[in-house]
């Protein structure tokens, strides 16, 4: 921690901060992955999609009224489908569950090739509040400092209401593809309504349903709930088929209790006979599990999550949701969750 122009600063990972869904947080090497270095050594696909950390936050508490955030990137990338503000930008949100509110977002403002840092100072009320930085998707994180007023009491945030994190596994979708900001992804909407602690393992055409990847799911050490929806990333019919009750198994094995649920993908529209195929595999894993007397499985039917009207305007280009579609998909996933976490926790 130091003191410059008004403000206590500290580099993360620094105390009182907490940083949720990295396995590597490391201020010397500028290393902030949401995959240890293991996992990149064992399957190389995903090492730069490993590295992003996205899904990360970074939490505390303050009553500080301003708190000035400063970041630095590895690069400022052009993605044709997602502004700065989804695709390198921070946010930020106050309070926890259904009542947090959004405060605003720190992005860089022009695309580049090279290493860049920015900086932003918000304004917030003057009582305590828990404060979530939102990590960025797509570009590397190298460095995160935080700031509060020099007299203002800096705290833990308070402990998520489910510290178990959920574990999300899927695609360019799943990884908040084409959200226009972090926290609108359907994956930050519906954990941070049910105030529960997350994994984002969405990778943009990588996760498609391998052994080892099933493995490392399985090993960690805290899940409360797994939802997977890779159906996207599969080649084709076949893989999928090869893969998905196969991923399920491994998972089941090792947790016979945990809850999983299976998603289809959201957008059916443009070729609908191969996406009511893909939803048929999934549906028969499903089918199959509770048939050997499994009531820990759900299974949801992405292509209702849009509903039948405005479904073009749910997406950015027919595929990758927008802040509309990710907003359906949260709340066609909410209640689920929410009975698994805080209800009866039976399968259906």
């Amino acid at each position: 921690m130091y003191t410059q122009d008004g403000f206590k600063l500290y580099a993360l990972p620094e105390e009182p901060f907490q940083l949720y869904g990295l396995a590597l947080a490391d201020r010397e090497a500028r290393k902030f992955y949401r995959l240890p270095e293991s996992m990149l050594a064992k399957m190389p696909q995903y090492d730069l999609l490993g590295r992003r950390s996205v899904g990360g936050r970074a939490r505390f508490a303050t009553d500080s009224r301003r708190v000035l955030i400063r970041m630095t990137l590895d690069a400022c990338r052009e993605d044709v489908n997602i502004p700065l503000s989804g695709s390198a930008g921070a946010d930020i949100y106050l309070g926890a569950g259904k009542a947090a509110s959004f405060l605003g977002y720190i992005a860089p403002t022009a695309h580049t090739e090279g290493e860049i840092t920015v900086e932003k100072i918000f304004i917030k009320g003057p009582g305590l509040e828990t404060v979530t930085v939102n990590l960025p998707r797509n570009d590397l994180l190298l460095a995160l400092e935080i700031g509060v007023e020099e007299d203002a009491r800096l705290l833990k945030a308070p402990a998520y209401r489910t510290a178990d994190p959920i574990v999300f596994y899927g695609s360019s979708i799943t990884e908040g593809g084409c959200a226009s900001r972090v926290g609108c992804s359907y994956v930050n909407l519906v954990s941070r309504w049910l105030d529960a602690d997350f994994w984002n393992f969405g990778f943009s055409g990588k996760a498609r349903g391998e052994r080892e990847f099933a493995e490392y799911i399985a090993s960690l050490e805290r899940i409360s709930a797994f939802v997977y929806d890779y159906d996207h990333n599969a080649p084709d019919v076949g893989h999928l088929r090869a893969t998905h009750e196969a991923f399920f198994k491994i998972v089941r094995a090792a947790r016979p209790a945990l809850p999983v649920v299976m998603l289809s993908r959201p957008d059916t529209d443009k070729a609908p006979e191969d996406a009511a195929e893909r939803r048929q595999v999934i549906r028969e894993t499903f089918e199959r599990a509770r048939a050997a007397g499994d009531r820990c499985v759900w299974f949801l039917d992405g292509g209702a999550f849009f509903g039948p009207e405005g479904r073009a305007e749910c997406t950015v280009d027919g595929t990758h949701p927008n802040a509309l579609g990710f907003m359906r998909m949260a709340r066609g996933l909410y209640p689920v969750l929410e009975r698994i976490l805080y209800g009866d926790g039976q399968g259906a």
